[in-house]
This record gives C-alpha cells, structure tokens and sequence, in this order.
C-alpha cells in the first residue's frame, strides 16, 4: 500500500539481531525478478539481488501485512531458500525468536547478496497468505515473494521488479510498467511500501472495464476470470461503478492517487475477501458473481468498501497502524474508525451510485444491527477491545462467535458512523452532515498518494468543527464501554426501527444461497450448513437452552431427514403451537434427541418506517451533486 511511512525514532538502534542497513547501499535498488509461469500450479519463484555491505546482514520476510491488521505474513509456504554473495553459497541461519528474520554474514568482496526463494501458494487460507491461483488466474503479492533489509525504512528502500507471465497471459496492475516483452513485464523502480501496496492481477481470461466519468484520471475495473463468460459485466452495472467515482468525488472532493483500479478476480478456487490498497484494491469472488443478483449487490459493497479506504485507510490513517516497516506490530484499537467508517461508506455509496435501492440500504443495515443485537459477548467485551485484538481475532473460530464477539468493528462501527451522521443532521438543522466531516478530514489537495495520520483527538476535533457537541463521550460510551444493546440511535433517531418479521432479509438470503446455510439465529437461535452442521448456536437462545451447540449435526427435525428447506418449514410452522420442536442431531459417534421450546416461528430482522421522526436515513442515501474534484 503506498504511503509515506512515518519511522518510529528508536527502530534501528532497537533491533538487537539486525545490521543497521547502510545508508550508501540504500540508494541502489533491490532487483526483484519473479517467475510466475508456474502458477497454474501455485508455484512462483524469485530472485533478489540485495546491495550489501561486509558484515552481519538480518534480511526480513514481511509479516505484518497492511490492510490484514495482523503477523499475517505466508512464511509457512516460502521454501528453496538458498543466499549466495560474489558468486559463492552463503549459508543462512534463522533467527531463533522471530522466524521471520534470516541471518547472514557478508563477506569481504561482496557489495551484494543474492536471494533464491519459492513460494508454495496455498489452496485455502485467507487473504494473500490464501488460495491466490487457479489453472486460469493468479494475484501475485509482492509481500509474499521478497525479503528486505531489516533496520531500512521501506520508503527508503527502492526496489526494480519484474514479471515473467505464463504464455498468452494479460495482466493488470496499478505499477507504472518500463518495458513490456512477450510475456515479461518489468516495471518502473519504486518503494517498497509502494511495491507491496501494488498486487498484480494476471489470466487467461482478463477484461479491462473503463470507468470515464473521471477522466483525465483513469479508472477501471480489471477482472480475471477462471472463463470467458464470466467476464461479461452488465452495462447497467458498469454504468453504476462509474457513478460510483464521481459520487466518491463528490463525498470527498479530492483524490489522492495518480489512477484507480479495482483488480477483480472471479473464482470459486481462491480465497474471497477485498484487501485495500492505495491506487487500487485485490477484490475477490466467486465465478459467478456477475450473474447473480444476489453476488452483484455484495460486489458492489465490497467495492464500494475498498474503493471508500483509498481515503479512509491509505490517505488517512490511525498513527498506531504506522511502523514504518513489516516487522513491528501495530496498533489496532482505533479500527473502528478505519473499518468502521468505510464500512459505513459501503453501506452508503452503492445507493448513491445507483447499484442499491434505498430499500437495499435499510435491508443491509437491518442485517448488521440485528447481528450486534445477538452479540451476547457484549457483556463483557467493549466494542475497541475487537479492534485492540484484531490480530486474533481474524482467525478465531466461528463456533460461539456472538458469546466471544468478532471483528465488530466493521458492523458496529458502521452504526456508530450513521448515528454520527444522523446527530450532525439533527444539531445543525439538516445543514451539514457527515459528508462535510469527510470532505474536511479525508479531503485536501488532489494529487500523489500521500500519508496524514491521526489519534482520537484529531477525530473528536475534527467533528466539532463540523457540529459542536460531545463527541468525545459520544464515542467513548459506544466504543470503550460494555452495553447490552447495539447502538441502533442512528436508525432510530433516523426515522426507522428494527423489527422483526417472517419475510426474509434480502442480505441475509444472499448470504444464505451463498454459503448453502439457514440462518435461524433470531428464532430458534442456530446456523445451520447444507449437511446439517451446526456452524454456529446463540448463546441463551432456544436451542442452546435446549443442549444443542455448534459443532454437533443435525440429521433430523420433527421426524423427517434433514434439509436446510425442512429446518426451515419446521420452524415456520411451529408458529403458535405448544409442543417442542424436536431435533436428533450427532456430536461425532454419539446421538441424542433435543426438545427446543420455540413457538414464534420465522424472525427476520427489517426496518420499519417510524413516522413521527423525520427520514433521514433517505436523505443519507441521495445522490451527491457531482463536480470533479479540485485539484
């Protein structure tokens, strides 16, 4: 991700292992040369040549990877490691405390050292230490594939990368290219923090979707597909993200990157999740995303989403998130406003754009609000304390996930966000909102990727230059505090209320047509998968209470066999009878019956018009004027 890294003062005389990185040496470029033509076998190889000076060298492995807020570094699947310097073998010893760091000593003659290294692309796993490659398509990560000098800041350290490709393949990727032959791409030198904020998309099957309301800063799609057919965008929707550049530049009124791509996969084979980066985003979905409904309407959030952080995420920052290198942890516990407000963004830019409806706005924060409401860990786990441990929390299990809270910092950081723009619109008399906070803090000049970090105190400062008003306790009591509900005063004072019916929520069936599972978490209190696993029981719900929990399988409900679609139809039709719900489920070799004592049928979370509030959460989602930003 392309920033301006600020270097902590106290980082090179602090690493007790590590050679200080000689300033002479840091002005000749890394050469970093990949060869990706094995990745239809999830096979890529590299070669480093290093400037070095004689003496004890730490190269590094990066580990804590931006936009993955954790030591999500893939060190696990770097193999073939082999160093040489002036021709000969060097050996190479891992530091024993940080598996991350290799030791080498660099002899007398030698002003570089060379690196080999393979990297073994998993096919599961998430982000980029994720499945990455098909037979079809890759992503490649610079992070994964690279060692630097630790002890050099990575602003300071200038890397000349190339690319072999497999034959025939196209690619896309926001890296200024030098020169282009056949199938080897070699690109302009840039930072390290700019070459690892720059993936590079590569297939078979890749179109390039234009997006010229910005012009003449060029924005496009990019996407890869695992075939020709699934490339095929709908002109409606294309029209769509179009309007969606021009609504962001509106919002913020001004850029900071030099072009924007989305860089789209589509695939049921690689990891799916969205990672920002500063000049574009690695995006990615199943293979059939295009063609369902219910898979565009959740592409256009998670573009709008990353799209939303090239601002709120790159631009701006929390200061904690800033080490100014890929070894030193962050700190985490202000997520809540860089995932939380941009959650909020792309919640709010798909109806603004067109691509949702504002009944598809109400529909997603419905889904989210009830989710925070069966959050049972609320109890006893404040809202920051999701983003302080993010880090673990990211791999934690999904089983008893409301009884431990997830990364709530997205969801529930959203509704914090829209009650701070529903307050804002009520103090100054509709006036100004939130969109006057974001044009303030996230706007500036047009121009270069740029860095500008803030605390706490920049926040609250921030927005009572926009409306007076206690928004340090406001945010305190949501954010550091344990409370037995989700903050839904946004939704309220908005003019809504969250209800619950026996109509399905919109987002909630695409995510259950998704992940082929019923989620009956608001009735009888369980999620259940196609083969009748409990991924997940609500704490104190019916079903727990009645000795079911996640893990054990469903294999009967009410005397038949079990289908998603015969949970369902019991559950339905359960409504104002007396008798238990009866389940047989397994827990490994063991079977046993279970009685839950639910009689209120289907409940689905929607929200309701309250007509003795003005609706603000309609006014929210209207369409911005448009003008090009100022540059």
């Amino acid at each position: 991700m392309h920033r301006r890294w600020i270097v902590r003062a106290g980082i090179v005389c602090g690493l007790a292992l590590a050679a200080v990185w000689p300033a002479a040496a840091a002005t000749s470029p890394v050469t970093l040369t990949v060869d990706a033509t094995e990745a239809p076998r999830k096979i890529f190889h590299a070669h480093l040549a290093i400037p070095a000076t004689p003496g004890p060298l730490t190269l590094f492995y990066p580990k804590w990877i931006p936009g993955e807020h954790g030591p999500t570094g893939p060190i696990v699947s770097l193999a073939g490691v082999r160093t040489t310097a002036a021709g000969q073998p060097l050996p190479w010893t891992r530091d024993p405390l940080e598996m991350y760091a290799f030791q080498v000593q660099v002899p007398a003659n030698a002003t570089a050292v060379e690196v080999d290294l393979d990297y073994l692309a998993p096919a599961s796993g998430d982000f980029t230490a994720g499945a990455s490659a098909t037979a079809e398509l890759a992503v490649l990560s610079w992070n994964t594939l690279l060692l630097y000098p630790q002890g050099a800041a990575a602003d300071e350290l200038t890397y000349t990368a190339r690319v072999k490709l497999p034959a025939g393949w196209k690619y896309a990727t926001p890296l200024p290219v030098s020169a282009a032959s056949g199938d080897s791409v070699e690109f302009q030198p840039v930072s390290l923090t700019t070459l690892v904020d720059s993936p590079v998309l590569m297939g078979a099957h890749l179109r390039t979707v234009p997006l010229p309301s910005a012009k003449p800063v060029a924005h496009s799609i990019e996407i890869a597909a695992d075939s020709e057919a699934a490339l095929d965008m709908k002109p409606e929707d294309a029209a769509g993200y179009d309007r969606m550049v021009a609504q962001a530049g509106a919002l913020f009124g001004a850029r900071h990157y030099r072009s924007y791509r989305w860089l789209l996969t589509l695939s049921d084979a690689v990891a799916h999740f969205g990672l920002e980066h500063h000049e574009s985003s690695d995006d990615r979905m199943g293979e059939k995303t295009l063609r369902e409904e219910g898979s565009r309407r959740a592409l256009a959030r998670l573009l709008a989403h990353e799209y939303a952080h090239s601002w709120n995420g790159k631009y701006r920052r929390p200061a904690g998130l800033v080490t100014g290198d890929f070894d030193h942890p962050i700190k985490s516990e202000l997520l809540w406003v860089y995932e939380g407000l941009t959650q909020y963004l792309g919640n709010i830019l798909p109806p603004r754009s067109g691509l949702w409806t504002p009944d598809e706005f109400r529909e997603a924060e419905a889904a989210a609000a009830a989710s925070l409401e069966y959050q049972t860990g609320r109890s006893w786990r404040p809202l920051v304390d999701t983003a302080t441990a993010a880090q673990v929390l990211y791999g934690a299990p999904n089983e008893w996930a409301s009884w431990r809270r997830r990364v709530d910092f997205y969801d529930e950081g959203n509704l914090i966000w829209l009650e701070a723009d529903v307050l804002i619109r009520e103090q100054t008399g509709g006036r100004r909102s939130l969109d006057d906070f974001l044009r303030s803090f996230h706007g500036g000049p047009t121009g270069q990727p740029a860095l500008k970090t803030y605390s706490f105190d920049d926040v609250v400062t921030a927005l009572n230059e926009v409306a007076a008003y206690d928004w340090r306790g406001f945010l305190q009591a949501r954010v550091q505090s344990v409370a037995p509900h989700a903050p839904l005063g946004g939704i309220e004072k908005g003019g809504w209320r969250l209800v619950y019916t026996d109509a399905p929520n919109l987002f909630m069936k695409d995510g259950d047509t998704a992940n082929k599972t019923a989620t009956e978490a608001y009735s009888i209190g369980v999620v259940a998968k196609e083969d009748g696993l409990l991924a997940d029981v609500i704490p104190d719900s019916p079903a727990a209470k009645a000795g079911l929990g996640p893990g054990m399988k469903v294999v009967a409900v009410g005397g038949r066999r079990f289908t998603l679609d015969v949970l369902r139809d019991a559950v339905k039709a359960g409504k104002g009878g007396t008798g238990p719900l009866e389940v047989i489920a397994a827990t490994a070799d063991f079977f046993g019956t279970y009685r839950i004592d639910y009689h209120g049928g289907e409940r689905y979370p929607h929200l309701e018009r309250d007509a003795s509030r003005p609706d603000l959460l309609s006014e929210i989602v209207k369409p911005l004027p448009t003008v090009k930003p100022k540059s």
